[in-house]
């Protein structure tokens, strides 16, 4: 049941609060790069190019802090990065209003789809231990980036390393906090990041006339509506199942839509429920008390929309933060999500197998025919699944469990 606002005392909005900008900033500093590579490969104009990053930022922020509002869950929504992969191969040889034209095809999509009810009895019908093993597999490389960037940057990984096991031993419920607090310290001490540099400057929003043409709806529409929906919304929805959240994919897959489709004239290309940030939300770093992790999605509402408000200033700030922190932090942070995840794909004799098979088939990450490792994992341990186990009624079809 979920908690009325009289319940919450002002010590609840602590960790989820650190959690969200932790998340936030590993959405920024992580992948938003792809937005501006995209943008310049496509010759948008910086004007056009900042309203692309307001229309984004703002959207993921209202339909996240919509739902989870509405739901009383952490969800966490977010750009499509594998969707941005995408563009910046098509859109330098797309007209910029049929680019647009499609992502409002693509939207509708989405809304259309929610509106069947399809997809979420798709969901119910992965066995709970492939789910968990497709989480660990997808949350697998952020693990080992946490220590890989040791080759780069020794002394910043080190210390944040010691940092979180000292931290974790006398107060584990503030370790991320902690080690974020530390980290940005140490980096302002070592120059190596000037926040005095930062003029902030508000965005202006500028409307494309969309154009609609077959071409785009084939050759930009399809693949990046394919693409969003195996590479963002399927592992997503299986993040909340995981941690124990009950929200039907349908409102969410409609919400998103809508707001993809309210905001793609200004540049935005599509809106999902978020996999791996929403990871650090959804499980018990954020707040022990599952019913008050929703906090975690209202203020990674907030945290967006102030981002987009001021545009390209701020989102650039966070990606000028050293690789190897942003990489150290997230890995760090998700590391319970990991070590829960490859737990409970491991807990049922009977799909440890098949549950294995989708955690390594998701963690080696191939990418065929545009569509990334996440959707080929989910593939190959459902058909291993069906193989092994096609016939017996305690586990095809079963829901998947949290």
């Amino acid at each position: 049941m979920s908690p009325s606002p009289a319940s919450l005392r002002a010590a609840d909005f602590f960790s989820p609060t650190i959690a969200a900008l932790i998340s936030v900033l590993v959405n920024y500093g992580g992948t938003f790069v792809l937005v501006f590579q995209a943008a310049e490969l496509a010759g948008l104009t910086p004007a056009q190019t900042a309203s692309w990053v307001w229309s984004v930022s703002v959207g993921v922020g209202v339909t996240g802090a919509w739902l989870s509002w509405r739901y009383k869950e952490p969800i966490i929504t977010a750009w499509s990065t594998p969707g941005v992969a995408f563009l910046a191969t098509v859109m330098p040889f797309t007209p910029y209003g049929e680019v647009i034209g499609a992502y409002m095809i693509s939207a509708l999509g989405f809304v259309v789809l929610g509106m069947t009810g399809a997809f979420e009895k798709l969901v119910r019908l992965i066995p709970g231990g492939i789910a968990a093993g497709l989480l660990a597999g997808i949350l697998l490389q952020f693990g080992i980036n946490a220590f890989g960037g040791a080759s780069v940057d020794p002394l910043l990984v080190i210390v944040l390393l010691i940092s979180y096991a000292l931290l974790k031993r006398f107060t584990s419920r503030f370790a991320v906090v902690g080690i974020l607090v530390i980290g940005l310290a140490m980096l302002v001490a070592q120059g190596r990041i000037d926040f005095s540099s930062v003029h902030l400057s508000l965005a202006e929003p500028i409307f494309e006339v969309p154009q609609f043409s077959l071409n785009a709806l084939l050759g930009v529409a399809l693949p990046l509506f394919i693409i969003t929906l195996t590479g963002q919304y399927m592992p997503g929805m299986l993040v909340l199942r995981h941690d124990g959240f009950k929200t039907r994919a349908d409102p969410i897959l409609v919400t998103t839509g809508l707001g993809s489709l309210l905001m793609a004239p200004f540049g935005s290309h599509a809106f999902n429920v978020a996999a791996i940030t929403a990871a650090i939300c959804t499980g018990p770093d954020a707040h022990p008390d599952p019913r008050k992790r929703y906090i975690a999605g209202l203020a990674c509402g907030l945290f967006y929309i102030l981002v987009g408000t001021f545009g390209v200033t701020l989102a650039t700030l966070f990606m000028v933060l050293p690789k190897a922190f942003i990489t150290t932090l997230a890995g760090l942070a998700l590391l319970g999500a990991i070590g829960g995840s490859l737990a409970n794909a491991m807990a049922d004799a009977r799909t440890r197998e098949t549950a294995l098979i989708t955690f390594l088939a998701t963690a080696a990450n191939v990418t065929l025919l545009g569509v990334g490792g996440a959707f080929w994992g989910l593939v190959a341990g459902l058909t291993v699944h069906l193989l092994i186990h096609g016939g017996h009624r305690t586990l095809i079809g079963s829901p998947a469990k949290p």
